[in-house]
């Protein structure tokens, strides 16, 4: 039933912070994670649409590839990088299993936290 695929895009909102937002920063697992659920999510509905689903399935598609952008450009910006790196031939192997900066950097803290608070006594 289409439905089903709905739901699985409404557990990806509850999932994932701001999931198709460009703003921010994302660590490692998440980005590996996000992967997966893209990956996963783009084989049902593949497999769906050319089962007979409807045709309102294909709503998903941009959906899906927004969402992969957005969190692409996440983890570029982790590492201090732009968001358009990401188009760079094999940088998501990259993104993969590079370190993020540790502490703040342009685009926000760190996703890990950690950071230690001082002010200027």
């Amino acid at each position: 039933n289409d439905h089903y695929i709905f739901l699985i895009i409404h557990l990806i909102f509850t999932m994932f912070k701001k999931p198709l937002s460009l703003k921010g920063r994302i660590r490692r697992s998440e980005y590996i994670l996000s992967f997966f659920v893209y990956a996963i999510i783009a084989i049902i509905v593949t497999v769906m649409l050319f089962s007979g689903g409807s045709m309102v399935l294909l709503v998903a598609y941009p959906l899906l590839f927004w969402f992969a952008l957005a969190q692409n450009a996440k983890r570029c910006h982790d590492l201090g990088k732009s968001g358009w790196y990401q188009f760079i031939p094999f940088y998501a192997l990259w993104l993969l299993f590079a370190n993020g900066n540790p502490g703040v950097n342009k685009y926000g803290p760190n996703p890990k936290g950690g950071e230690l608070i001082t002010e200027a006594v």
